[in-house]
């Protein structure tokens, strides 16, 4: 056996929030993900997007005041799976991203875990 995976797999976590990234990343190793980076502002998504090696993405739909969408274009291209966290329900989405998973906060930790498990098996677009 080669793979140091956990179980879970790996995620990549955009929040610009530091208590909110901290919780959520308490959550996920708790869920048994490994944290395969974090970031906290936009341009630094950006180049972790590009280079880090991740199953899924959990993304702060609004970092400091600037959408995601770059992001997840990235991400997008990379053809991984993400999902949005947002306070501000669907309509806070990036219109162009509306048909994708979100999470509405504050989020319990079975919401979460039942959402990346859709989105890792390539079903949490429906």
């Amino acid at each position: 056996m080669t793979s140091s995976k956990p179980p879970g797999g790996s995620v990549f976590l955009v929040e610009d929030e530091v208590m909110i990234r901290m919780m959520v990343a308490d959550m996920l190793t708790e869920l048994g993900y490994s944290i395969a980076a974090e970031a906290g502002e936009i341009d630094q998504a950006i180049k972790l997007a590009r280079t880090t090696s991740f199953d899924v993405a959990i993304l702060d739909v609004n970092v400091n005041g600037k959408m995601i969408s770059p992001v997840a274009e990235v991400i997008q291209e990379r053809n991984r799976p993400f999902i949005f966290a947002t306070g501000y329900g669907a309509q806070g989405l990036p219109p162009e991203y509306r048909d994708r998973p979100a999470l509405q906060k504050p989020f319990q930790m079975e919401t979460l875990a039942a959402m990346i498990e859709r989105a890792l098996k390539g079903t949490a677009t429906a």
